[in-house]
């Protein structure tokens, strides 16, 4: 028993230090490095890994050789600074960002696009002021476009007659940069909060992306809801004085949603659907956040919204038009 134990604790170190090899082979392919050295540094770190730890010539020595080999890669890592000033595409090349004087709040660079198509759009945006006082929901939108596991999350604050104004966390990309979800984990993309209309966040991806959309109102105390208003405009006026880098398990749309509720939530606790995030409505649902008066099922159902968000994204009704209707939206607490 007590060498089947150390057979199986010899696989787990090996099979744990074969992932750290990987890692740190793809931290350098997806680095600030020069892009004709990075497959040839990448590739030479991986083949000496290999020797290092599992070859012929693999000794304590060589091991010792490769942890601290990792450790420089790790250390030089984490010490890649993000930036503000890229040549960044049009939609977030400018930074929103909040003046918040008592109950007064004025949010700068809200973004309101005109979209011809998904990239075929003129960009514009505006300032506003808001009352707190006025200040009464916060919905959550679910957007799907692969996966049910996985879904892009963004919320959306109910001033009543003063309107929504909607937050999503995402990557701030560069003029021909596209998204990749490995390169998600490697600090390729800084982090950036839009603030926008929902006729621009929601009707792009209703309307031109062809995701799924869903939107539920949260039941959630009028206290909590400005604390987190606010915690999202701190971030807003953080992000714009030191920029963050966007990671796609650590510091994503969901994992940003948490983070701001969850110093103020008494219901915060950790859940396998905070991860596999497409779930999240379940989760919320069995902690009474969302309405409860129909079967989830029939929730769910009755929340989706693209075919009442079709066509309208140029209407200056579309937040009331997407929410006719919908349950729980007449509910507060």
């Amino acid at each position: 028993m007590t060498h089947w134990f150390q057979k199986g604790g010899d696989a787990f170190i090996r099979f744990s230090l074969l992932l750290m090899a990987g890692w740190a082979a793809l931290a350098i392919l997806f680095s600030n490095l020069p892009l004709f050295l990075r497959p040839w540094l990448a590739g030479i770190f991986a083949v000496a890994s290999l020797f290092a730890l599992f070859g012929r010539y693999s000794s304590r020595r060589t091991r010792r050789g490769f942890l601290a080999a990792f450790a420089a890669v790790l250390v030089w890592w984490l010490m890649m600074p993000p930036s503000n000033s890229r040549n960044w595409q049009p939609d977030v090349a400018v930074l929103p960002w909040a003046d918040i004087q008592g109950n007064r709040v004025t949010i700068h660079n809200i973004r309101n696009c005109d979209y011809r198509s998904e990239t075929d759009y003129t960009v514009r945006h505006y300032d506003r002021s808001f009352d707190l006082g006025r200040l009464e929901s916060v919905d959550l939108a679910l957007v799907y476009w692969g996966s049910p596991a996985i879904a892009h999350t963004m919320l959306s604050f109910g001033f009543g007659v003063d309107g929504v104004v909607c937050f999503s966390v995402e990557t701030r990309k560069e003029v021909g940069e596209a998204y990749s979800t490995i390169k998600g984990f490697f600090r390729q993309y800084e982090l950036t909060y839009v603030v926008a209309d929902e006729r621009d966040l929601i009707g792009l991806r209703t309307g031109y992306r062809g995701e799924t959309v869903y939107l539920y109102r949260l039941q959630e105390s009028a206290d909590l809801v400005r604390k987190v208003f606010l915690d999202y405009l701190r971030e807003l006026n953080s992000l714009k004085e030191s920029p963050g880098w966007y990671n796609a398990l650590t510091a994503n749309c969901m994992n940003s949603i948490r983070f701001n509720s969850a110093p103020y939530n008494p219901d915060a606790r950790l859940d396998w659907r905070l991860v596999l995030n497409g779930y999240i409505d379940e989760m919320l649902y069995e902690r009474k956040a969302l309405d409860t008066s129909l079967p989830f099922r029939e929730l769910k159902k009755r929340s989706l919204i693209n075919q009442r968000a079709k066509g309208q994204d140029r209407s200056g009704d579309f937040s009331q038009l997407i929410r006719a209707g919908l349950p729980g939206m007449g509910l507060k607490r």
